[in-house]
């Protein structure tokens, strides 16, 4: 549902994501529908459709955040053998919980959204940037009520936060670039 931002001097923007997906997906198709692009940067954004299933399989938690971890690491390594800078957003805090979604819902998914987060940060690296889309959305552990869209999604107002933060960490990128090229 993310909407690139409008023109930015120096990029186009190509939008592989596709709703719903896990990151298992996200990397199953990596080599065949992103790495083809041979891009400078790559905006990750996945996760949470892997930890919603926590409540479904809670015996299954520590596997579900690692495996989520582990996709991520790879789909970073995959991207960084390419020479592309990747940019990697932390998962949004969730929206309210509906009344009918609620006996299907667990804590336990705030939790890993957070751990999940925290393991983002620790892939921080020259060529690794995070865009903090739980600070920037969140406020008191759930998304802020002008960009929910439902529990795990945000809204048009939120992708245009989103979208205004990812401006200006591009318009550094490229100053940084073309001060190291030249």
């Amino acid at each position: 549902m993310w909407v690139a931002p409008a023109k930015l001097n120096g990029f186009s923007f190509i939008n592989r994501g596709i709703g719903n997906q896990t990151s298992t997906q996200v990397l199953g198709r990596f080599e065949q529908h992103i790495l083809p692009l041979n891009t400078d940067i790559i905006v990750v954004q996945v996760g949470i459709n892997d930890l919603k299933a926590i409540p479904l399989f809670p015996q299954q938690k520590a596997t579900i955040i690692s495996n989520c971890k582990a996709n991520i690491q790879q789909i970073v390594a995959r991207s960084l053998n390419r020479d592309a800078t990747v940019i990697l957003t932390t998962i949004f805090p969730i929206g309210p919980v509906p009344l009918i979604r609620q006996p299907f819902w667990s804590p336990d998914v705030a939790q890993a959204v957070k751990e999940v987060n925290a393991y983002l940060y620790s892939l921080k690296a020259k060529n690794v940037l995070i865009l903090d889309a739980y600070s920037l959305l969140g406020e008191n552990q759930q998304v802020q009520s002008q960009y929910v869209y439902d529990t795990l999604h945000i809204n048009r107002r939120g992708y245009k936060a989103l979208n205004q933060e990812l401006t200006k960490m591009l318009s550094t990128w490229l100053i940084d670039n073309s001060i190291n090229n030249s």
